[in-house]
């Protein structure tokens, strides 16, 4: 909780509603770039693609990774140039792909052969880099099922990029969201250096290491510093590369803007479900459908507060009529023992991946609500 914000929830906005310090923003663009001075920061349009935020962090010389054609177009409507964009999304319509190319943009991921002979056909002579399935182990959400292939894979791919009139670029990988560990950055870029190095004797001699995102924040327990990862990642690349590092590329989201929003929200109802169970059900205007979508599987655990005096357990449900609209069963929440309908609640570290998450108008709830101050 920022002054700025406080200063804001003080005016009592109605809820649910975000409300983001800018200024934290930069703060973080900042501590980020000193962490690795050597790399390219394409902020991750995907954690809060509001405005505000594009238009501050192009002010501040960010590049962005896009997964979209809206997200592509909003950040050029926010003054950021299209040779600062990668279209990151390995899964694009070909129509997507060619206004994205008709618009400039040089950056294209792919992690199978049908995406980079899309590429080929609706963006001829685009630089391509190929993702990587690498370890997730350490990530509170992991990534790697659904995106990247293997190393063998990739080099064919790389390989096939020039007969089809693309540039082969470079590597790509994502070692998962929140990740808790540097160890996994480590690994992953011991893995890439190998196929670097194999594809360079092929005659593919690729200049840009996509190292993605994952740089986590604090919510209920203590993660490492950005500086940590800034480390591990500049002594595994100089471990394996030598003198001969490429470019490199990070794609911060959730550590650009997670710690600088706070949700605001009200208490619809608050009761006891079964005479055995201690628990007090808290059921609140903002759930799963409201924009907190990380709390499936209680994944993400966020810091909640309210009120002051003597706590209790809690499970903490969402307003919808949805029977998995339940963000916290498990997990060891509590609050004010006093707690009522109508009180406050507030959700800490909320500025990534709530606005972009909120479903429109499910059961009539309109989306939450977004102040940027």
């Amino acid at each position: 909780m920022t002054p700025k914000i406080a200063s804001f929830l003080d005016t009592m906005p109605a809820t649910p509603c975000l409300v983001l310090d800018l200024d934290r923003v930069a703060e973080n663009y900042a501590a980020l770039h000193r962490a690795l001075p050597a790399a390219k920061i394409y902020y991750a349009v995907k954690a809060n693609p509001a405005a505000p935020i594009l238009a501050l962090l192009a002010g501040q010389g960010s590049c962005f990774d896009a997964a979209s054609l809206p997200e592509i177009e909003a950040c050029l409507a926010a003054g950021a140039p299209a040779s600062a964009i990668s279209f990151g999304n390995t899964v694009k319509k070909p129509s997507a792909i060619a206004a994205a190319h008709a618009h400039g943009v040089p950056l294209f991921a792919f992690d199978s052969l049908e995406e980079l002979e899309k590429i080929a056909a609706h963006a001829p002579g685009a630089k391509v880099y190929c993702r990587i399935a690498v370890n997730n182990a350490g990530a509170e959400w992991p990534l790697s099922r659904k995106f990247g292939t293997t190393l063998d894979k990739a080099k064919a791919l790389m390989l096939a990029a020039p007969g089809l009139g693309l540039v082969p670029h470079g590597l790509s990988f994502h070692v998962g969201s929140q990740q808790t560990g540097t160890a996994a950055y480590e690994m992953a870029v011991a893995e890439v250096a190998m196929l670097f190095t194999d594809l360079k004797a092929q005659g593919v001699e690729l200049k840009m290491l996509n190292l993605g995102g994952g740089f986590p924040i604090r919510y209920r327990e203590d993660v490492p510093e950005t500086d940590a990862f800034g480390t591990a990642i500049m002594d595994a690349m100089v471990r394996h590369f030598g003198n001969d590092l490429p470019e490199m590329l990070i794609e911060p989201g959730r550590a650009m803007v997670g710690n600088a929003g706070v949700v605001a929200s009200e208490v619809v109802l608050v009761c006891r479900r079964m005479e055995e169970d201690p628990r007090r059900w808290v059921y609140l205007d903002i759930g799963r459908y409201g924009g907190l979508a990380e709390t499936e599987g209680e994944a993400i655990r966020y810091r909640i507060s309210a009120g002051n005096g003597q706590t209790g357990p809690v499970v903490l449900a969402g307003p919808s009529c949805d029977g998995v609209d339940v963000m916290y069963e498990k997990s060891a929440y509590q609050l004010p023992l006093d707690l009522k309908s109508g009180d406050r609640v507030l959700i800490h570290d909320t500025g990534a991946y709530v606005t972009s998450y909120a479903s429109q108008n499910f059961n009539g709830f309109a989306p939450l609500q977004e102040y940027y101050v």
